[in-house]
């Protein structure tokens, strides 16, 4: 698998860890500017949708990407060609930004019912329920208020800080960035799945071997999973993932048709 670096893989690695080091040490800002926000947040730009692919959280969120382009990637570059490689890598990383960013639209719908709901009709219970569903966003303190707010339904001052909070929450959740590569990686895991489905690999964690067929399996199994689980404490976003998976499926399908085209 530690055959030489073809040279799409090569530029994408250098270009990506290249981003990573201006905007973790000289131009820090730049990421908050290049990440993908929700549509309809004032910090959205069409162009995010490209550019959040460059942007990593930490070094271990840019080694695990960068570390699976560089196991699969010469592989499949070599047996697709560099354009297909290139389109493999770009159009599932896009289209994963773009289907999350629908995801999160029907997301933040939900969301904006559940306050316009609270709002015609306050209700502890329903502030409750919003609280319990987004815990990980409030103060442990705010249990307290709800227990006086339980026992004083009517207060305006209560219904006022209940609805300032929501608010509060929304806003927050229409401003968290997502950022990273992953897409486009799971689209080139799935790829290299389906060509290379009985290639052995070898885990390091943990140490054993397993098919490529059957580590994509798990990754696909395990990300529809999370997705379904939807975790509010869970900062990974795994709809892009499985957006990636899907998409990469849907090109190496196409590209299947026609096998003459690989060459």
């Amino acid at each position: 698998m530690f055959r030489s670096l073809t040279p799409v893989v090569k530029n994408l690695l250098l270009i990506t860890i290249g981003v990573f080091v201006i905007t973790s040490f000289f131009l820090k800002d730049l990421q908050a500017w290049l990440a993908l926000y929700y549509i309809e947040s004032r910090r959205f730009m069409p162009f995010q949708l490209l550019t959040y692919m460059f942007m990593h959280a930490d070094f271990w969120h840019l080694f695990s990407n960068m570390f699976g382009l560089f196991i699969f990637g010469p592989l499949l570059e070599q047996f697709l060609g560099p354009k297909k490689i290139l389109i493999l890598w770009m159009v599932c990383g896009i289209g994963s930004g773009v289907l999350y960013s629908g995801y999160t639209a029907y997301q933040m719908n939900q969301l904006d019912n559940q306050l316009e709901s609270f709002y015609n009709n306050p209700d502890p219970e329903m502030f409750n329920q919003f609280v319990s569903e987004n815990r990980h966003m409030f103060k442990p303190g705010i249990y307290d208020f709800i227990d006086d707010y339980s026992h004083d339904p009517d207060n305006q001052n209560y219904i006022q800080r209940a609805e300032d909070s929501m608010k509060y929450i929304r806003e927050s959740k229409a401003n968290v960035p997502m950022v990273g590569a992953s897409g486009a990686l799971f689209g080139v895991l799935i790829a290299f799945g389906m060509l290379f489905p009985n290639t052995q690999l070898f885990l390091l964690f943990p140490p054993m071997p397993i098919k490529a067929k059957y580590l994509v399996l798990f990754y696909g199994l395990y990300t529809v999973y999370s997705v379904l689980l939807n975790n509010p404490m869970d900062n990974v976003a795994h709809f892009a993932h499985l957006s990636g998976l899907i998409i990469g499926a849907i090109l190496v399908t196409f590209w299947k048709k026609n096998r003459t085209s690989f060459y």
